[in-house]
């Protein structure tokens, strides 16, 4: 419990049997619900995920028959998270690139009401330095046209998975219909500024442990593109997409 509300942890996973078990293991004890969704992972992730649960009562593990994408999977968590009355969902990723004693920190405005949704920021942490420029600058430039097109000024990084929603900003969009896979991000918030939702921006840490990752830029500028282009038809006509 955080400020009186129950939080859950969604962990997308796909191919993070070396990784899973240290994430699952780091996360705090006010934590009430873990909900690790694996993504159809052709490795042991499903397994060590499993074993974990053994472990510890609060995982939850959901094992996808076919990949449906991150997107995909994040939005299974947040229903099996509100299918048990969760009251605040946050999303950490299965590959230790976020650090778990920043978690009541996003998870934290939501809890107190004081926004729907929490979106990481790494780009305001003194590391972000430490990202590769190319890619500061292209999160930096998604993160503001984003913000331009959804209405949510001073927009800094969309593409941050580090966040927190609140059960009622979830209730206020169609999980079914958001973007399945790279480019969720963009996507959720297009559709919960649409719905009135307000977005706050934590300040998080940018991290690199052992994962490689697996975002490839040329195959994520085009639904990327996309995602915008619908974001804005629906932000300025009537028309439903």
């Amino acid at each position: 419990m955080l400020h009186g509300k129950s939080v859950a942890v969604v962990v997308p996973a796909y191919r993070e049997e070396l990784l899973i078990a240290r994430v699952l293991k780091r996360l705090p004890a006010w934590i009430d619900m873990i909900v690790v969704v694996d993504d159809a992972s052709p490795d042991d992730t499903f397994e060590v995920a499993s074993q974990c649960a053994k472990q510890d009562a609060r995982v939850h593990v959901i094992r996808r028959a076919y990949n449906h994408g991150v997107g995909s999977a994040i939005m299974r968590g947040y229903q099996h998270a509100m299918y048990h009355g969760v009251d605040v969902m946050a999303v950490m990723a299965g590959d230790d690139q976020m650090d778990p004693d920043e978690l009541e920190g996003v998870c934290a405005p939501v809890a107190r009401e004081l926004a729907g949704y929490a979106k990481g920021n790494r780009l305001t942490h003194p590391d972000a330095r430490r990202m590769p420029r190319l890619r500061r600058a292209g999160t930096h430039f998604l993160g503001r046209l984003t913000g331009i097109i959804a209405g949510v000024p001073g927009l800094d990084d969309a593409q941050c998975g580090y966040t927190a929603i609140s059960k009622e900003a979830l209730a206020s969009i169609k999980l079914e219909h958001v973007y399945p896979r790279y480019g969720y991000p963009n996507d959720l918030i297009l559709r919960l500024a649409k719905a009135g939702v307000t977005i706050t921006q934590p300040m998080v840490k940018p991290i690199y442990a052992d994962e490689v990752s697996g975002l490839k830029i040329h195959k994520v500028i085009g639904p990327i593109s996309g995602i915008l282009l619908r974001g804005c038809i629906r932000r300025f006509t009537p028309i439903t997409l």
